[in-house]
């Protein structure tokens, strides 16, 4: 059976630290995931569930959008791939008895951990504020139709439709986002802010100005055949562990690894696979070269090796330059100016890193550039990111197998959302085609994005929030400022399976809809349905879940939107919602005829592991810009400068963590164990500055507004980040991030450059 969920809230701030290991990806993590996945859900339940993880006739993993291949292992999931599956499929409930014995005033008070260990949501809750004098600080159970009714009285109260919200999750179903931004504008409305647009918004601003789609340009094949992959800016090992099998591959077939990243990362360092024997004792050295940058001087570094490439006779693909690009003087006169010393003084590095790393870029045929956070939460990231794809040009590495640009997306169909129209800002050959389709009329006007919403629930000019899935409290920068944003609300509702720290923070009135998880069977009028997800290279397929749901009173995402839009929308509305909560199909059928790409999507996602879309650049060389072309770019070079006696701060996960949901509260890769509430500082930045190992201090942020952002009692580690940089996990750190400091073009949260002082605790 499994274990009861804790009843109180563990101590965080005495975490004890070790010196940091090499990756240990076999069977001390085996073991490991296997307690808890037994803790969460029984032995018998956790074999079943498992072997069924991102199979051809199983469920996507809740996680990241990392793509299988064609020939799947028997485990086909990492170690935090499976916590995720056990939490979700987890025997703990949340019932209506829990939200009595705990109001509002004591859920505010725990952490995020906690919350996520309670289990599943079992019914639809309510809480209204003074609507019951002495007892409005609790949840109280009610039926969906209540649920409904209290969405569209919310709703159409509003002065404008633009005064709702309506935030989407990457863990939504193709299916259920395309219901959602449906509903949205029919209702009068483009504010679909989503998780993307705390994560790669900047990649896909880069991408779109540059090759004409925001999408990564690479298959998992090519990534197999590549000569060279530089991962800048991403830690695989804790974020993207599955990514480490395909760089084994790589690596096994010749490939050499450059590693760009202020910490050093034991999963690129040594990889010990788990899947097979050799490679779970043994393991294998992945990273060739790891040029230890400073925090945000990337665009620097790429720039300098742009200019050297240029310099370098015979270096560039001047057929591909000539036929498929434009620009490529303004960046050639921009790279002249690009300058030694700067570039030192900007990344950190030596004269002969920077030297090695252009040898084997030269030494290169077929390149391939991954990225993450690391390159996005800047306020010059979508120029960094521009800078990578000028690299790419020049040596003619787009349009080429075993080359090409690699975003790396951090979770589960946020790829997919975007697909089906989850954009604040759509084409409006989108919105042609859905009021074609529909008879509808979309707004045209651009919507607010996560930053912009949560501004307009400060400011009073938003009242309803509506997410579908995710953490919204959690995910956002400015933690004092948007918990008191979300407080402003009428409104708040939350699609959840478990509980997070967005139940704790609502409007005058709060909904929480339990919904079915992936792991979950879901059986409609029509009879058992499945659900589609697009991972992060393009790929789209079927998720079937195999258990029974955690409880008789769960709905559908599909549902949820369905007859939702029927209660707000009502007769006049002649889209057919119950027909789409019936029969998935029916949905997918519409897509085919609105959304390039998906014609004939049900024949082709009936094939075992899905098909792949298409992408011009990749596929025919063909760049959808407005020049027509692949266009090079010449923005000034920016990086941070930081004052003395300050740092720059980056916030990143534990290996623990999966977005805001924590596992458990180690950080086995780093050698941290038992607290989160840790600051990772250079022994000598730390000397310089006071700051004794174990040692306890508040960190203070200092941005242009003079504000004062605080968060206290971190212990300081001693650890080897860039000189210059420190890093602490999120979203404990969230709070010390701006809303206003985001990135140039794409409104990205500015979270990995944070200017903090330290304080004594």
């Amino acid at each position: 059976m499994a274990t009861k969920p804790p009843t109180g809230d563990p101590v965080q701030d005495s975490p004890q630290v070790t010196p940091p290991k090499q990756a240990a990806a076999g069977l001390p993590a085996i073991g490991h995931t296997l307690r808890i996945a037994h803790q969460q859900m029984g032995v018998a339940r956790t074999a079943r569930t498992l072997l069924k993880v991102n199979q051809k006739d199983g469920f996507d993993c809740p996680g990241c959008a990392w793509p299988e291949g064609d020939k799947r292992h028997t485990a086909e999931f990492c170690e935090n791939g499976a916590k995720a599956v056990a939490e979700e499929a987890t025997l703990r409930r949340v019932t209506p008895a829990f939200f009595a014995a705990h109001p509002l005033s004591d859920l505010a008070t725990r952490s995020g951990y906690w919350l996520g260990q309670q289990g599943r949501i079992t019914e639809p809750m309510l809480l209204e504020r003074g609507a019951t004098p002495g007892d409005d600080d609790r949840y109280v159970p009610v039926s969906w139709e209540k649920a409904f009714e209290v969405i569209a009285e919310e709703l159409t109260a509003l002065d404008s439709p633009d005064e709702a919200l309506f935030y989407t999750s990457g863990r939504t179903s193709n299916e259920a986002a395309f219901l959602f931004q449906l509903f949205a504008r029919e209702f009068g409305t483009n504010n679909l802010p989503d998780c993307s647009n705390m994560c790669h918004e900047s990649s896909g601003s880069a991408l779109t100005e540059t090759i004409g789609i925001g999408k990564g340009s690479v298959s998992l094949e090519d990534l197999h055949r590549a000569d060279l992959i530089i991962v800048a800016g991403q830690n695989p090992g804790t974020n993207h562990p599955r990514m480490l099998s395909a760089l084994e591959k790589a690596k096994t077939a010749g490939a050499r690894i450059i590693s760009v990243n202020p910490l050093p990362e034991a999963g690129t360092e040594r990889f010990k696979n788990p899947q097979t024997p050799i490679g779970m004792f043994r393991g294998t050295a992945l990273t060739d070269l790891f040029l230890q940058i400073r925090i945000g001087g990337d665009q620097a570094l790429f720039r300098l090796l742009n200019k050297l490439v240029i310099e370098t006779g015979g270096a560039t693909d001047e057929t591909f330059i000539r036929e498929h690009t434009h620009g490529y003087e303004d960046l050639a006169a921009a790279a002249e100016d690009a300058d030694w010393d700067e570039t030192l003084t900007a990344t950190g590095l030596t004269r002969p890193e920077i030297e090695q790393a252009l040898a084997m870029i030269l030494a290169s045929e077929r390149t391939i550039v991954c990225w993450a956070m690391g390159l996005t939460q800047h306020k010059h990231s979508v120029a960094t990111i521009r800078e990578v794809v000028n690299l790419l040009l020049l040596r003619g590495n787009i349009g080429r197998p075993g080359a090409g640009v690699c975003p790396v997306r951090g979770h589960s169909n946020v790829q997919g959302d975007r697909t089906m129209g989850i954009f604040e800002r759509p084409a409006p050959a989108f919105l042609d085609a859905l009021d074609r389709e529909f008879g509808i009329t979309s707004p045209r006007g651009h919507g607010f994005d996560v930053v912009r919403s949560i501004q307009a629930l400060r400011d009073g000019r938003a009242k309803v929030l509506f997410a579908m899935g995710g953490n919204f409290v959690g995910a956002t920068p400015d933690t004092e400022v948007t918990e008191a944003a979300i407080r402003r609300a009428a409104l708040t509702v939350h699609v959840s399976t478990k509980l997070n720290r967005s139940h704790a923070v609502t409007g005058r009135r709060a909904l929480i809809l339990p919904t079915l998880g992936r792991t979950d069977k879901d059986v409609q009028q029509s009879g058992k349905q499945f659900v589609t997800v697009e991972d992060s290279m393009g790929m789209v397929h079927a998720s079937r879940g195999n258990l029974a749901p955690a409880s008789p009173h769960l709905l559908s995402e599909p549902a949820i939107v369905a007859r939702m839009a029927r209660a707000v929308l009502g007769p006049a509305s002649a889209t057919p919602w119950e027909e789409f909560e019936r029969d998935y199909a029916s949905i997918r059928e519409r897509i085919s005829r609105v959304v390039p790409g998906f014609e004939d999507f049900n024949a082709k996602v009936a094939r075992p592991g899905g098909f792949q879309l298409p992408h011009a650049p990749r596929d025919e060389r063909r760049f959808p810009t407005k020049t027509g072309k692949a266009n090079f770019t010449a923005a000034p070079v920016e990086y941070p400068r930081v004052p003395a006696g300050r740092l720059l701060l980056q916030t990143l996960r534990s290996h623990d963590q999966y977005n805001t949901t924590i596992y458990g509260l180690d950080d086995r890769y780093r050698g941290i164990t038992g607290g989160r509430r840790v600051v990772m500082v250079n022994p000598a930045d730390a000397a310089e500055l006071g700051l004794a190992d174990g040692s306890y201090t508040d960190l203070v942020s200092e941005w242009k507004d003079g504000v004062e952002r605080r968060a206290p009692g971190f212990r300081v580690v001693h650890y080897p980040t860039a000189r210059g940089c420190a890093a602490a996990y999120y979203p404990e750190t969230n709070v010390l991030v701006p809303l206003d400091s985001t990135a140039d073009v794409s409104n990205t949260p500015a979270s990995k450059s944070v200017v903090v002082r330290f304080e004594p605790a």
